[in-house]
């Protein structure tokens, strides 16, 4: 295909050497002298890119534009001119040139302003269809070898970098390799986690990968020396890939800092969240706040309305100072605006810890809602739909408000979430726990491909919830399905984000520090 060219410019005949050489680059040049012609000439033909000069006889470069623009507004324009003042191209550029060139100009850089307003997309999804291809066989020969901890967050890291990448280059049809290839990580990483994460329960916090329970201690209480406000926020359920459609908004405004923890198991809100804001391993907190965890215990969704005791209690074991430690919960839009109006005066505390909820009841909405599900069919549509959010969100807001303030933030989550594509059948009473990616109760059996068994959870550092009661944990993608109505129930839940299992997305948590530019 040769891409068409409209140049107007009233000393054309100058400019044969161009024309020919954009001619044996495969473009096609109509050449014109003046605004006049190059208006009419954009009524009656399609150009990919115009060439305007900006000084002309009759109808000016700047004149032409604006009109061309009523004809035509998607076409790229390039403004050219011997006219260095800078309020030429404050002109141009609120007339939305694509780009701006000086005179005299060469004919390299009109080819460069050609490939990078026509073909630039073309050659970035190329580029980045080579450097994935590299990645993936990087990847693959990296899952034969031992793995540690730290290879497993660098990968998740990639992958997730890589998914985001994707998704500005949909039709490079590298989507479903990456797909494929991730499915292949989680399926090394479960085994890798039923092997190594019993040891992590029961080591001192130096010689396992940072956990739930090691976030305040390495991440929060280091920033407390500042004497700067801190802002702590924990997201619900927000994956690394969410994450990073959401930094690409905040980077005009901070300075960002990765770092990644692994969630502890369950990969769910009532444990990773409460080990998180304790320092403890749930079967801890059961022992040091008996009657806190029992009462939470009497209703399952309301086992972190304790965070804040838990909060306390970490530093006041500790034996650190903390002067005004404030938690808030935002659970809902108006709570958020509340917060967002009132964050000036949160500068007081020395701590301030935010939960924001809406991630986590995006996820388990979409399960709910058609209109949901209709326009985040696919994980790239569901970063689209996080980003949409974040940007018109008071949470974004108050992130901005802070970027012009001397204080320390924190971002991080207490799980991520996967999407779950696989059933698997599991059997037990009917006292079992109703979640689909882990389940406590007596006698659960489920395929051992699929879940990981603990027969013995005070090994595992997790309520007993009674005699005789175990646990099991999805891996990879599955979620746990009775037999009874099980056709029903696994169309109702697949393809519904879930957590509490064993995946990259749910385990390997990231947590960014953010510093005012």
């Amino acid at each position: 295909m040769k891409y068409k060219i409209l140049w107007a410019d009233d000393e054309i005949e100058f400019l044969r050497p161009h024309i020919m050489f954009l001619d044996d680059k495969g473009y096609e040049v109509t050449c014109v002298t003046n605004g006049e012609d190059a208006v009419q000439l954009s009524r009656e033909k399609h150009f990919d890119i115009i060439f305007l000069d900006e000084q002309m006889p009759g109808i000016g470069g700047l004149a032409a534009l604006s009109e061309i623009k009523t004809i035509t507004p998607a076409t790229p324009i390039v403004m050219i001119t011997k006219n260095e003042e800078e309020a030429i191209m404050e002109k141009a550029i609120g007339r939305k040139i694509s780009e701006y060139l000086i005179k005299p100009v060469n004919p390299n850089q009109i080819l460069l302003a050609c490939k990078k307003l026509l073909q630039a997309e073309r050659i970035k999804a190329d580029a980045a269809s080579r450097d994935y291809i590299q990645e993936f066989n990087r990847i693959s020969q990296q899952l034969m070898m031992p793995m540690e901890a730290a290879d497993w967050l660098g990968i998740h890291e990639r992958l997730s970098q890589w998914e985001v990448e994707l998704d500005e280059h949909p039709n490079t049809g590298l989507r479903q390799t990456l797909m494929d290839q991730k499915k292949e990580c989680n399926l090394e990483f479960s085994k890798y986690v039923e092997k190594r994460y019993l040891d992590w329960c029961n080591s001192e916090k130096d010689n396992r990968p940072m956990l739930s329970v090691d976030v305040l201690e390495k991440k929060i209480v280091p920033e407390l020396d500042s004497g700067k406000p801190i802002f702590m926020f924990v997201v619900d359920c927000l994956r690394y890939d969410q994450w990073l459609v959401m930094e690409k908004l905040l980077q005009p405004f901070f300075n960002v800092e990765h770092d990644f923890y692994m969630s502890i198991l369950p990969s769910a809100t009532p444990y990773a969240r409460n080990a998180i804001f304790s320092g403890f391993f749930p079967t801890d907190i059961e022992k040091r706040h008996p009657d806190l965890w029992a009462a939470s215990e009497e209703d399952e969704h309301s086992k972190n309305r304790y965070e804040k005791e838990f909060m306390e209690d970490f530093f006041r074991r500790r034996r650190i100072t903390v002067k005004d430690i404030k938690y808030t919960k935002l659970i809902n839009a108006d709570e958020s605006r509340t917060y967002e109006q009132n964050i000036m005066g949160q500068m007081k505390n020395q701590l301030n810890a935010i939960v924001v909820n809406f991630v986590d009841i995006l996820a388990h909405s979409r399960a709910d809602s058609q209109v949901i599900k209709e326009i985040s069919p696919d994980e790239s549509a569901y970063r689209s739909l996080t980003q949409t959010w974040f940007e018109h969100s008071s949470f974004f807001r108050m992130l901005k408000t802070l970027s012009q303030q001397d204080a320390t933030v924190i971002i991080t989550t207490d799980h991520g979430s996967i999407r779950c594509l696989r059933s698997a059948k599991v059997i037990g009473d009917r006292e079992a726990s109703t979640n689909l990616r882990y389940k406590f109760g007596r006698n659960l059996q489920c395929e051992p491909k699929n879940a990981l068994y603990i027969k013995d959870p005070q090994t595992y550092r997790l309520p007993s919830h009674g005699v005789n009661m175990n646990y099991i944990i999805a891996k990879e993608d599955f979620y746990f399905v009775y037999p009874t109505n099980f056709h029903k129930y696994v169309n109702q839940y697949r393809d519904s984000y879930q957590h509490g299992g064993i995946s990259l997305d749910e385990m390997v948590v990231p947590i960014v520090k953010l510093t005012r530019k």
